[in-house]
């Protein structure tokens, strides 16, 4: 079993300790940012979904029209676009990308945030609408023939998709630690989405949802999400993940972050903040420092040390049955093209080793 490498890609330079600059949608920094893990060897790069920022599907084939081989991971809100349509667009992409096109489904973790597009629906109601949403897609981007729909959340009469995906399968990404999200997920989901959590919390999700999933006769792929900070030493590493936390906090405060829960209704982001509570060091290398800070609102968990000690963790994972991680750091571009020279190529030669170990075995 291979391990695959994600990154994600935004629409401008800003993070946590760099103050967003130029224009908001930077066309030149999209494509460079995208040439940028092309080249580093990265397998897939995720564009992210806002309620205030660029529209992801126009981000995405700007990005895939400067690259030629890396994939990508759109994220998409059920709610807001019917599944019919939804279907014919994200097969249009995929053909604009030749067949490099997977989605990551996201219900939403915030009604607040919800609202800014008009959804009122409460959580376990947007689960709901997110497995109609999804049974509706497929169909779509599978069926042959016109079909009706009758549901509670969409309608629809001899609906048909003449355009199909580049792929005989789109793959669907997932994510969500509450009981609705892995319910949608095991009828659902061909790879399921976590955040940096600490070992056992990393290996008690995937044992629920490999549960869950089993019920419907189903096998789900696993991807965890990290923040690596680097060094050459230990100690360097160690000083830079201090420094970048000093630097966020007095961004943040600057911005009028209010330091508060983002996302009340978000049990990911809940188990986040609970981890960062228990300490800001778990395991090996994981960090919870910036996790704390923004109170678990998203993947902000880091793994720091040198290389070798951050591929040595990011192989624990690997031993629960996750193959596949999502590293993105605080100076974005720079640190893709970082992973790519001293992170990713060693990990996937452990990998390799260590598959070797159990044939011979």
């Amino acid at each position: 079993m291979s391990i695959q490498f994600l990154g994600m890609i935004g629409h401008r330079l800003a993070s946590e300790i760099i103050p967003a600059s130029g224009p908001l949608f930077d066309k030149n920094y999209i494509a460079d940012f995208a040439r940028a893990h092309e080249q580093a060897g990265f397998d897939r790069i995720l564009v992210g979904y806002w309620s205030d920022q660029p529209d992801g599907f126009l981000v995405t084939a700007h990005a895939a029209a400067n690259t030629s081989r890396i994939k990508f991971l759109l994220a998409h809100r059920p709610g807001f676009v019917s599944p019919t349509l939804a279907a014919r667009k994200l097969a249009t992409l995929d053909h604009l990308t030749d067949g490099r096109l997977a989605v990551h489904i996201i219900s939403g973790g915030s009604d607040s945030e919800q609202r800014r597009d008009g959804d009122y629906l409460n959580k376990a109601e947007r689960y709901a609408r997110t497995d109609e949403f999804l049974s509706v897609l497929k169909q779509s981007l599978t069926s042959g023939e016109a079909y009706d729909h009758d549901g509670h959340f969409y309608q629809a009469e001899k609906a048909f998709s003449a355009i199909k995906p580049v792929q005989n399968h789109l793959p669907v990404y997932f994510g969500g630690s509450s009981d609705e999200a892995i319910d949608v997920a095991s009828r659902h989901a061909d790879v399921f989405a976590l955040w940096g959590e600490p070992l056992a919390g990393a290996a008690e999700t995937v044992r629920s949802v490999r549960a869950a999933a089993a019920k419907h006769h189903r096998e789900i792929k696993f991807n965890i999400s990290f923040r690596p900070i680097l060094g050459s030493t230990e100690k360097e590493a160690w000083e830079r993940a201090e420094h970048i936390h000093e630097t966020a906090r007095l961004q943040l405060a600057e911005s009028g972050y209010t330091f508060g829960l983002p996302k009340p209704q978000s049990v990911g982001a809940q188990r986040l903040l609970n981890a960062a509570n228990q300490g800001d060091r778990h395991d090996k290398v994981l960090w919870t420092g910036i996790a704390k800070l923004v109170s678990g609102g998203y993947n902000s968990t880091a793994l720091v040390g040198t290389p070798d000690q951050v591929s040595d963790a990011l192989l624990d994972y690997y031993r629960l049955g996750i193959d596949s991680v999502l590293i993105r750091g605080f100076d974005p571009l720079n640190d893709a093209l970082e992973y790519g020279r001293e992170l990713i190529p060693l990990t996937r030669e452990k990998v390799a080793a260590l598959g070797s170990e159990r044939r011979s075995a």
